[in-house]
């Protein structure tokens, strides 16, 4: 069972230039989505793309933000960063921004039905896979140094997508985790831990035998091979892990984060092979006081990986 397939025919799309610098343009750019839904809202994907000057093999990199919109202000940061070392970054509107968002989603959100929060990560995931679609389709672009940089929720949808999708090669996941049932048990925070709070310890203690049993099928067997007990497992990063063993990773979290518990994190990074990971004083909010830090950080990272920037020629 695979959740996040989809078309790949190419959509038409609107390409229209927002700003220019001697270094890069940026444009706005949307597709129609090829999951599309009720809400009318969600059916139309928005990006920004910003592409380097003077450029013919440059990276891509997408980046996609956590749920509302202030987390997309880091992500354009951070690709006005990377696209002054030759990287093209497309930032995508979540489903979860206020620019897609339906008024229904937005008056009961995070109190939403399994069913909608199962489509969330399916149009996310599809979101992610259509902009490398478009991008892919351009004469700067190196189809084959193709990078996720994904932001809380964002990260969980972007390690699923990686896991999905080989185009892939990098990943770059902050403030996150996975066991999306321990999560919502042990979280400090109390809308993370709205649904699970009903359940016993009993009923907790075997969702997790059931789900180890069902990441170690998985790993033997892969994942569309595989039925699991609950469709919920099918939406949570620790299910796509093993398809992330041996390829670059980076991940970058909070030392106290009152969202993602520190034993979800560490649970998530064993499960993708111990990948590069640093940790930063702070909660899921005030990370980001460590920003510079952050960009040099990614942007190394996604440097050496692709052998551009400092010590590196193209």
């Amino acid at each position: 069972m695979n959740p996040y397939n989809y078309s790949s025919d190419d959509p038409h799309s609107n390409l229209q230039l927002k700003e220019t610098t001697a270094r890069w343009l940026r444009y706005a750019v949307d597709f129609p989505t090829a999951h599309p839904t009720r809400h009318e809202r969600n059916n139309t994907v928005h990006g920004d793309y910003f592409q380097p000057r003077d450029t013919d093999n440059a990276p891509l990199v997408v980046l996609f933000h956590g749920i509302g919109g202030q987390l997309l202000i880091p992500c354009k940061f951070l690709a006005r960063t990377l696209v002054k070392k030759g990287m093209a970054c497309f930032v995508l509107y979540s489903i979860f921004h206020s620019r897609r968002m339906p008024e229904t989603v937005k008056k009961r959100y995070p109190v939403l039905t399994p069913e909608e929060w199962f489509e969330s990560y399916q149009i996310s995931v599809t979101d992610i896979r259509q902009a490398i679609d478009w991008a892919s389709g351009r004469a700067e672009i190196n189809k084959e140094q193709v990078a996720v940089l994904g932001i809380s929720f964002g990260g969980f949808i972007s390690a699923i997508t990686m896991g999905v999708d080989k185009r892939i090669k990098a990943g770059v996941f902050l403030i996150v985790g996975g066991n999306s049932e321990k999560i919502g048990r042990k979280s400090r925070k109390h809308s993370m831990r709205k649904g699970y709070k009903q359940r016993t310890e009993a009923e907790y203690n075997k969702i997790q035998r059931d789900y180890a049993r069902y990441l170690a099928e998985v790993a033997e067997k892969g994942f569309e091979n595989v039925t699991p007990v609950r469709k919920s497992f099918l939406i949570d990063p620790m299910t796509f892990a093993s398809y992330l063993r041996g390829r670059p990773v980076l991940m970058l979290n909070a030392l106290w984060d009152e969202y993602i518990p520190k034993e979800a994190t560490l649970d998530f990074w064993e499960a993708c092979g111990k990948p590069a990971i640093s940790w930063f004083p702070g909660t899921h909010t005030t990370f980001w006081i460590w920003f510079p830090l952050i960009r040099r950080k990614i942007a190394h990272f996604l440097g050496e990986t692709f052998g551009i920037g400092d010590g590196h020629s193209r």
